[in-house]
């Protein structure tokens, strides 16, 4: 914060040594610690203060998530990593699983994540709410297909013009 060194705080003493005087100087400084002490105090609780409020509003949380999501984990990063660690490795291990028929490239991988963990409970609800209002889409069409007259094409067939001369 300050950037005091030793001879500025000597100077400091021989300041406040001829100022204050040789009988006062002890009683000063007991005042000037217990002050700082203070000060430290306050402002040791206001951090912890702050730190409270953002532990209670979930800041560090989404800074950890905010980690999580910058770490490149997700993003496919993990096989450039181990082919810049080991290329050798790497390729015999690609190679093996080049050749590997595809049911024991299934079992030799990673089962995909449930679709559940892939998906927030937001997601789940729309989802759902977006399935419900098509199942009803259809129930409805159903429904108006089954009232509707046998042959929809004689609805929909154009009536000859009426000719106001052949009624008279």
């Amino acid at each position: 914060m300050f950037d005091i060194g030793w001879t500025e705080l000597l100077l400091i003493g021989i300041v406040a040594l001829i100022v204050v005087g040789p009988k006062d100087l002890p009683g000063m400084f007991r005042t000037l610690g217990r002050f700082m002490g203070k000060a430290r105090a306050m402002a040791r609780d206001f951090q912890r203060a702050m730190e409270q409020a953002a532990d209670d509003s979930g800041v560090k949380d989404m800074a950890k998530e905010f980690r999580d999501a910058a770490s490149g984990r997700d993003f496919g990063t993990d096989d450039l990593r181990d082919f810049t660690r080991n290329p050798k490795a790497w390729a015999k291990d690609a190679a093996r699983k080049s050749v590997l028929t595809p049911e024991e490239a299934a079992e030799d991988s990673d089962p995909p994540p449930a679709r559940s963990q892939t998906r927030g409970p937001a997601t789940e609800a729309l989802a759902k709410a977006r399935s419900e209002a098509a199942e009803r889409r259809r129930a409805e069409l159903a429904q108006r297909r089954a009232e509707s007259p046998t042959d929809p094409a004689a609805d929909d067939a154009p009536q000859p013009p009426s000719d106001p001369a052949a009624k008279s």
